[in-house]
């Protein structure tokens, strides 16, 4: 099966993904599609594999500690007050994890919810020359 993960891991091998951070142990960190939330970021495994429980032994403590690494760089870089992660796969039945920076001015209906009850319509896109800057310094973080 193809999923929108699978073509984000072979874009990010061709040196063709706009906005990947840095190649890490497990796989591959990127700056979300769309910046619901300042410094949003993925984590996608390469190879890619279904879910976690399909990952074993060192390749899960990898990938698991490297979701936590992107975590550490994307609250050092922007100030947020708290990471939240979240691997769900449901609509991309493929393993990635969400590394989402919550911060003190969100609003107070929001700032306890997922992510998802945002409305990603009018999210911020990402943007290869306005976001250079965030993920020259995640990358820099990261020790990529």
């Amino acid at each position: 099966m193809t999923t929108a993960i699978h073509r984000f891991v072979e874009d990010a091998r061709k040196g063709c993904l706009p906005n990947v951070i840095s190649r890490l142990d497990s796989g591959w960190a990127i700056l979300g599609e769309k910046q619901i939330l300042r410094g949003y970021c993925l984590l996608l495994p390469d190879p890619v594999v279904p879910h976690l429980n399909a990952l074993k032994g060192s390749d899960r403590d990898r990938f698991l500690s490297d979701m936590a690494r992107l975590g550490d760089a994307v609250l050092a870089v922007t100030g947020a007050v708290r990471i939240n992660y979240e691997m769900l796969g449901n609509l991309e039945p493929a393993l990635h994890a969400h590394v989402v920076p919550r911060y003190k001015d969100e609003s107070p209906e929001l700032g306890t919810k997922p992510i998802w009850f945002y409305d990603w319509s009018v999210a911020k896109p990402f943007d290869h020359y306005g976001d250079r800057d965030l993920v020259v310094k995640l990358k820099r973080e990261l020790g990529a």
